[in-house]
């Protein structure tokens, strides 16, 4: 079987490659070496998108060095956002939430506040914050998006009278 750098349980672009098993997910999240692994190919895919992982503890993350020749390629690109988002699926799988979290702020980031990747900003709207497992902290990611969205009035992520209220 074709083997995936971030196995989900479902099937994407590649109809060869076989959907993880609950079992499988198991099984790895109990090994230290599938573990360390996945992070070192976390790690390898943020620094070819531009980005370094700061602490392995929380997940945060910067801007790495070669940052603005990979936004270029992340702007002109659309099939990396697919890769992305599959690799925010996947954290949230191999029990990586907080991971997931600071991923996609990351991009809102970048995306609403820098304006650094403007071709990234649907994606990261419509597809990267949906990936997030925990409902309250994607209720905080929208919120945050919600805050930076250029017309605030032209938000469809959520409702305008909760966004308002919320906190």
């Amino acid at each position: 079987f074709p083997f995936r750098l971030f196995p989900l349980r479902e099937h994407g672009m590649n109809w060869h490659a076989r959907p993880l098993t609950c079992q499988e997910i198991q099984a790895f999240r109990k090994s230290k070496e599938v573990m360390d692994r996945f992070i070192r190919s976390y790690k390898l895919m943020l620094g070819f998108y531009g980005i370094s992982l700061v602490s392995e503890e929380t997940g945060e993350l910067e801007r790495a060095e070669n940052w603005r020749e990979r936004f270029e390629n992340l702007n002109r690109f659309s099939h990396n956002n697919l890769r992305i988002t599959r690799i925010l699926k996947c954290l949230g799988e191999m029990g990586y939430e907080d991971y997931q979290v600071h991923l996609v702020k990351f991009f809102l980031t970048e995306t609403l506040v820098e304006e650094t990747l403007p071709n990234v900003k649907r994606s990261a709207l419509d597809y990267f914050l949906f990936t997030v497992r925990s409902k309250e902290k994607r209720r905080e990611l929208v919120h945050y998006a919600w805050q930076h969205f250029k017309p605030q009035s032209s938000f469809v992520w959520g409702p305008r009278d909760k966004l308002q209220k919320y906190r």
